[in-house]
């Protein structure tokens, strides 16, 4: 299968066209700037020039494919504006879904179970309710989706909050290592009982692999590999590697010691289970989970071969 990945050289998209040029696919990735062409070249892969405000290119890109992975969603963070970024990315992927329509070809976006059903376990039936964390993305994966009603198989890959492994430079666990090492203490709220969803970032690409082969229309898959860690095993191997105290905070005391964007997620709980995605495509994570991961040595500049 020729596919056209989108946010190929990214830190998901680049585990993507690994994993799909491992399988024998042929890979074209979206290209803005010569340094991601020829990282995309030296990783086997094609090019094709342009970025996620060029629907034309979008197009074009999509038009030459016999599938489409779309892996170009942004970190959260103190820069990310969440209304510019939901605006942006619901042009690009309206405009791939109307190259595709009535092909019957697949169409993979990518989305998130972050703040889905806060304090309940989030399945891929669960029905789709907007909240606070999800409301700005939320049209991205239903316009998606619903390509499915329009001749194209479309899915959606809904990635764990901590997307871990070997490249991790700008997702939650590194920004609570910057905390940690800023602050000299490693903290968790309360009890610390409350759970992150996790997957290693190469299991959560075979995810997307098995999307683009099988997966059936209008489908929604969680690329989850463990339901709930929780937050005090993340603080506490985070203190162990950084040789400093894991803590306690209250709510108040977190949401200072937490400034900026991580402050409203630390205190999440935030479980979501992949049970149905594994029944439907025999999805089976064989990679580290979070804590041994974290706790591997990576994350803290030691050397590690890639995972």
């Amino acid at each position: 299968m020729r596919v056209f990945v989108a946010g190929a050289t990214g830190y998901v998209g680049s585990a993507v066209v690994r994993e799909l040029l491992g399988a024998g696919h042929e890979v074209v990735g979206l290209a803005r700037s010569d340094p991601a062409a020829e990282t995309l070249m030296q990783s086997g892969a094609g090019v094709h020039r342009g970025d996620i405000t060029d629907v034309d290119s979008l197009r074009a890109g999509a038009a030459a494919a016999d599938g489409v992975v779309y892996a170009a969603n942004q970190h959260i963070s103190e820069t990310t504006d969440p209304a510019a970024r939901a605006k942006t990315e619901l042009a690009a992927v309206d405009a791939i879904g109307a190259e595709l329509a009535g092909t019957d070809r697949p169409f993979v976006v990518t989305s998130g179970v972050l703040g889905r059903t806060p304090g309940q376990l989030l399945t891929e039936e669960t029905p789709i309710v907007p909240t606070a964390v999800t409301a700005p993305r939320l049209q991205v994966e239903v316009s998606v989706l619903a390509l499915s009603e329009h001749g194209v198989r479309s899915s959606s890959v809904r990635l764990a909050p901590t997307v871990h492994g070997l490249g991790d430079a700008r997702g939650f666990v590194p920004a609570l290592i910057g905390v940690a090492r800023t602050t000299g203490v490693s903290a968790f709220v309360g009890d610390g009982s409350n759970r992150w969803p996790s997957v290693h970032r190469r299991d959560a690409a075979t995810l997307y692999r098995l999307a683009l082969e099988s997966a059936p229309a209008g489908t929604r898959l969680h690329a989850v590999a463990e339901e709930g860690v929780p937050f005090r095993e993340v603080a506490r191997v985070i203190g162990r590697r950084l040789k400093v105290p894991a803590v306690s905070l209250t709510p108040d005391e977190a949401s200072r010691h937490f400034a900026g964007f991580l402050a409203p997620f630390v205190s999440l709980d935030n479980p979501a289970s992949s049970a149905l995605t594994r029944q439907l495509t025999g999805w089976k994570p064989t990679h580290p989970a979070l804590v041994p991961d974290i706790e591997e040595g990576h994350y803290f500049g030691e050397f590690s071969a890639e995972q």
